[in-house]
């Protein structure tokens, strides 16, 4: 009896996380929607943009195409983030439940670290391919269009680019910049948030009514941490991901072909061709200016949602 309730319990946790970090993760990139754009029109240079800056990009794309193109692609980031979101959260908490149990000193120190990166890694070989028909939407041009939608595009990829594996092009340097972005994204703010109710509890904290005395952060103070967080993953992590950006992209375009071959020869050729500022760093600029409100958002949208849905009792600091 005790072990069904425990099921029953164990069932409505994961649920409840799923919702929370789905809502979350469709929050957060919606507000980013048309930053996320032009970061993928400069990181695979499009002909058209290439020339621009973050902000004359923006102005660009509504004089070029309209208003409404500031948001291309978001029907795919959409259904793609929902599930990603979900299961990277939920994965978190799961991850850190069962590692908080182990009594190995290095996996008690990193726990949060290790359980980020899991839960990133989870999160993206479940999602990748909508990802990659994301991308592809969001780098069209009007008046060039290629796909019509999410279901052409997985199609067209599907039976003319190699079948399954062309939907996960660029799937490795994910990976391998998901383990200190997801890593670096969960520890951090995990750490600054206890910092803010150990340091500060008066200033970005706030006592919650719903447990016996503990602290939740303020709006402001998840918003500050998240932010952080986001900042430190993202410089960690970024020429990974413009290596998988070129080779999601590269059969957009003849000439960009060559950025399909491999992640050591991508990363290569981008080093050659453009070096690290121009290349590999390409876009650093919007990224950071995206990823810091995204990131912030997201963490921000779960924590709120953990507490409307009972989830997060609180913290006490002893």
């Amino acid at each position: 009896m005790a072990l069904k309730m425990e099921s029953k319990n164990d069932l409505d946790f994961i649920l409840r996380n799923l919702l929370a970090g789905g809502v979350a993760g469709m929050c957060a990139k919606t507000t980013v929607a048309p930053l996320d754009r032009i970061k993928i029109l400069l990181q695979a240079q499009s002909s058209h943009y290439k020339h621009h800056g973050v902000f004359g990009g923006l102005v660009a794309i509504v004089k070029q195409e309209s208003l409404l193109a500031l948001y291309k692609g978001n029907g795919a980031q959409m259904v793609r983030i929902f599930p990603y979101a979900a299961t990277q959260f939920t994965s978190f908490e799961i991850y850190k439940r069962y590692l908080g149990r182990l009594s190995i000193p290095l996996v008690q120190h990193g726990d949060k670290f290790l359980a980020g990166a899991a839960a990133g890694v989870t999160a993206v070989t479940l999602t990748y391919p909508l990802d990659t028909i994301r991308a592809r939407l969001a780098f069209q041009v009007t008046g060039e269009h290629r796909y019509t939608g999410i279901a052409h595009a997985a199609t067209t990829i599907f039976k003319t680019e190699g079948g399954i594996r062309a939907l996960y092009r660029g799937f490795v340097p994910t990976m391998v910049g998901m383990v200190p972005y997801a890593g670096f994204s969960f520890y951090c703010f995990e750490s600054l948030k206890f910092f803010c109710m150990k340091y500060l509890p008066t200033a970005l904290c706030r006592k919650c009514d719903r447990n016996t005395g503990g602290l939740v952060l303020t709006v402001p103070g998840k918003l500050v941490c998240g932010g952080l967080a986001g900042a430190v993953a993202q410089s960690v992590s970024y020429p990974l991901d413009v290596t998988r950006r070129r080779m999601q992209l590269a059969c957009m375009n003849p000439e960009t072909a060559k950025f399909g071959t491999g992640m050591v020869k991508t990363l290569t050729l981008i080093y050659r061709e453009n070096g690290v500022v121009r290349g590999l760093y390409r876009g650093m600029t919007v990224n950071y200016i995206r990823a810091i409100p995204m990131v912030a958002t997201s963490f921000s949208t779960y924590e709120l949602m953990k507490q409307l849905l009972n989830l997060d009792t609180g913290m006490k600091i002893s």
